[in-house]
C-alpha cells in the first residue's frame, strides 16, 4: 500500500522519502520512481526505535517542507509474537507521530494506518482507559496493553494484540489532531478492509470469511488505498482532520463482526 502510494505521489511532483527495515528492500523501487522522472531517497528505519523514527524526520525535514506522512508500516497476526505486534503497531505510531509533529510545514497532513480488525473486534474488549498512558509514560502504555492481552487465552492472544494496536492507532490519530491543528497541520487515519497484499495474503483464509459481508464482492487492490492516500493529503481538504477513513468495500456496513462468520 505505502508504496503504491508513493508511485502516485511521486507522480504530484513530491519528493518521496521510501521507507523499509533495509535499504536494499527499498532500492528497487526507489529506482522504479526515478525512472519516470520522480523525487525518490530510500530510507532504513524500524519504527519501534525511538531515535531511528526522529532521525527520519530530520532526513525528511532536510531535504524540503514535510507536507504529508503516509505511516502504513504494521505487522499481521502472523508477523509476530504478540509484543512484537503493539510494539510495531501501536508504539510505532506513537513514535512516527511525534517525530513528525516536530518537523511537520503547516499544511501538512498526518496519516496513520489501522486495520478493519478494529471495527470487526467486539469493542467491550477495548482497553480504552489506558490508551491515555501513552502519553505520559509510553513503556507504561506498554506493560498495561500486554496485561491486558495477556488476559486472553494463549492461541488468541496475537489476534487481540493485533485488533487492540489497531483499534489505539485510530483512537491516537483522532485524539492527535488537535496538536497537529495547533501548528496549522491535519493528523487523521485511514483504516483498509481486506486487500491483496504480501501482508493480506498471511490472512487471507481469514479474510475469505468476510468477504460475504463486503458490497464490493473482493478485495481490494492497493492502486485504490493508494489514491485515497493521495486525495487525503491534498491542502484543499484542510478542513479533514480527527477522523477515521474506512475503505473496506463496504464490509463493516454489511454487518461483518468477529462475533458472527
Amino acid at each position: 500500500m505505502g508504496l503504491a502510494a508513493a508511485r502516485l505521489i511521486a507522480g504530484d511532483g513530491y519528493t518521496v522519502v521510501l521507507v523499509g527495515r533495509t535499504v536494499q528492500k527499498l532500492e528497487k523501487a526507489v529506482e522504479e520512481i526515478r525512472q519516470v522522472g520522480g523525487k525518490a531517497e530510500p530510507f532504513a528505519c524500524d519504527v519501534t526505535d525511538r531515535d531511528n523514527v526522529f532521525a527520519l524526520a530530520h532526513f525528511a525535514a532536510s531535504l524540503g517542507d514535510v507536507k504529508a506522512v503516509i505511516h502504513a508500516a504494521g505487522l499481521s497476526p502472523h508477523m509476530g509474537d504478540p509484543e512484537t505486534i503493539m510494539r510495531g503497531n501501536a508504539l510505532g505510531t506513537i513514535n512516527m507521530n511525534d517525530a513528525f509533529y516536530e518537523v511537520m510545514a503547516p499544511g501538512g497532513c498526518m496519516i496513520d494506518t489501522s486495520s478493519m480488525s478494529a471495527y470487526i473486534t467486539p469493542q467491550f474488549i477495548m482497553p480504552k482507559r489506558i490508551y491515555p498512558v501513552c502519553r505520559e509514560d509510553s513503556e507504561r502504555f506498554m506493560k498495561k496493553m500486554m496485561d491486558r492481552v495477556n488476559l486472553f487465552p494463549k492461541e488468541t492472544r496475537t489476534g487481540v494484540a493485533y485488533s487492540m494496536s489497531k483499534h489505539f492507532v485510530i483512537w491516537y490519530a483522532k485524539t492527535d489532531a488537535k496538536r497537529f491543528g495547533e501548528k496549522g497541520c491535519r493528523c487523521l487515519s485511514v483504516t483498509p478492509g481486506n486487500f491483496e497484499t504480501p501482508m493480506g495474503k498471511l490472512e487471507e483464509a481469514e479474510a475469505g470469511t468476510y468477504l460475504k459481508y463486503n458490497a464490493v464482492k473482493r478485495l481490494g487492490n492497493p492502486e485504490e488505498i493508494a489514491a485515497l492516500f493521495q486525495v487525503l493529503i491534498d491542502e484543499r481538504l484542510g478542513y479533514l482532520t480527527g477522523e477515521d477513513i474506512l475503505c473496506d468495500g463496504g464490509c463493516i456496513a454489511g454487518g461483518a463482526s468477529a462475533m458472527r462468520h
